[in-house]
């Protein structure tokens, strides 16, 4: 027998019946990242029941010197939860375990396990009138593991913060098997590192998270979804600069989109329809929303927002959506852009973010510069402004092949955006993570500093380099070379 069948049975054994599979068909839709970049093998598929069972697995490993990818709901946008092409690795599903251990109203917090769906923790917390403040347009199958991992963003971040501001407790498995645990918050502890924040955004390269203790909000009492026309993406600056001063913390979220992402969610989406009559540059998304407390001012404040956006001449054109099915309409016409472009043609998708007083600026420059370099493209940018992160994509000309264009003009497309967002202060990732994607751009363009931060707790945690290999950790350089 040889060590690959003495390690598989012995995985086998830890896992059980359901926990351990090597049947291609079963493995291959999980080979692939959602985007399709990217294609791997692996020696087996393990998808563990608990944290016991991931902990035993890990020593496993770890004795074995087998590398581990953890991937929860296979949503990732950066190729960060796919394995290599050599087929040694182990592909660690968590999704069995997808439990909601417990959520506690009084205290309005929720204790889940990592293969818990988004959607599913949205609709417990509801269910208790609370409600967990991250969405995004993949609710449906992301899953709180994978968002820790990532440090996701979304829609709501404007006023609750990204997946790290949610996370009060953390458990994870450590690349020696061991298990930290810190799943009960404490409002003060001041005994050393906060370690769970290293864990957080870590991409499973530090740890294996297997579970979370998270925070709620009280559930919204009403809320207005709001739909503008503008004429310029400056113009959509100065309009939430007015809304936050006007609305304070009413202000849920603020997503901006050009014509061009309209104009392809309206061909690609059958009934869908622009929630306004004309033509508009651009056009903003703005969601408030009020506990029971401040419920019956939001109307009043929602009009109150737009007759100072017209008055200030920012605004060309406006609704209010009438009621929730109108308002998710609106919601679903934003979530539906990279699905439209997709169907467009293939383009290369930027996650990046300047500085939030800078965005409009960029987006001007940014795309003229790129359109200017590579004829025929076109540069369209959406999402969240209020954050400073827009998703900034370059659609490849008329007729262009997908893999070829990519794989050339694309990459170099992809550096040219990176050195502007560099140049501007920003960051080539803003909440999708770094995984195997930009690894090689975080090395040429990351602080030498930060870089060999990362790399020395990466040696400190995971010693034989077992945890994630080849993702957002870049490697060292050769002696001799920068």
């Amino acid at each position: 027998m040889t060590e690959t069948q003495h390690f598989l049975e012995a995985a086998a054994a830890i896992l059980g019946d359901r926990g351990l599979t090597t049947d291609p068909e079963l493995m291959d839709p999980w080979l692939t990242d959602w985007r399709g970049r990217y294609t791997g093998r692996a020696l087996a598929l393990a998808s563990p029941a608990s944290t016991e069972e991931v902990s035993a697995l890990v020593k496993l490993c770890a004795r074995a010197g087998v590398p581990i990818v953890p991937q929860g709901g296979n949503s990732g946008m950066s190729g960060g939860a796919t394995p290599d092409a050599s087929g040694t690795a182990l592909l660690l599903s968590l999704r069995r375990m997808n439990a909601i251990r417990r959520i506690d109203p009084e205290a309005r917090q929720a204790t889940c396990e990592a293969g818990v769906i988004l959607q599913t923790l949205h609709e417990a917390a509801e269910k208790q009138g609370l409600r967990f403040p991250l969405t995004l347009g993949g609710k449906g199958s992301a899953t709180i593991g994978g968002l820790i991992s990532t440090n996701a963003g979304g829609t709501q971040v404007l006023r609750h913060g990204s997946m790290r501001e949610q996370v009060l407790g953390i458990e994870a498995v450590l690349a020696d098997g061991s298990v930290f645990d810190t799943l009960t918050p404490l409002k003060k502890d001041n005994r050393g590192f906060d370690l769970k924040q290293v864990l957080l955004g870590s991409e499973g390269t530090l740890g294996i998270v297997t579970g979370a203790t998270l925070r709620l909000m009280p559930a919204l009492a009403r809320r207005e979804v709001l739909w503008a026309g503008l004429g310029s993406i400056t113009d959509a600056r100065k309009l939430l600069v007015r809304a936050e001063a006007l609305a304070g913390e009413a202000l849920e979220g603020f997503e901006v989109l050009p014509a061009h992402s309209l104009d392809a969610v309206l061909a690609h989406t059958p009934g869908s329809r622009s929630p306004l009559q004309g033509k508009h540059a651009w056009h903003a998304l703005i969601e408030l929303g009020a506990d029971q407390s401040q419920a019956d001012t939001l109307p009043d404040l929602a009009q109150e927002l737009l007759e100072d956006g017209f008055e200030a001449g920012l605004v060309e054109d406006a609704t209010i959506a009438a009621n929730e099915t109108q308002a998710e309409q609106f919601w679903a016409l934003r979530e539906e852009i990279s699905p439209a472009e997709r169907a467009i043609g293939p383009a290369m998708q930027h996650d990046i973010a300047v500085p939030v007083a800078k965005m409009a600026d960029f987006v001007d420059a940014a795309s003229a510069e790129v359109e200017r370099a590579f004829p025929g493209t076109t540069a369209v940018a959406f999402g969240h402004l209020g954050d400073g992160n827009v998703h900034f994509h370059v659609l490849a000309p008329t007729g262009a092949e997908r893999s070829g264009w990519e794989e050339n003009d694309g990459k170099r497309i992809s550096a040219f955006v990176h050195d502007l967002v560099t140049k501007w202060g920003g960051s080539i990732s803003a909440e999708h993570g770094i995984g195997q994607m930009k690894r090689d751009e975080l090395a040429r363009l990351g602080d030498p500093v930060a870089l060999s931060m990362m790399r020395g707790i990466k040696h400190a945690l995971d010693p034989q380099g077992l945890l994630n290999p080849g993702k957002l950790v870049p490697l060292a350089p050769e002696p001799g070379t920068t």
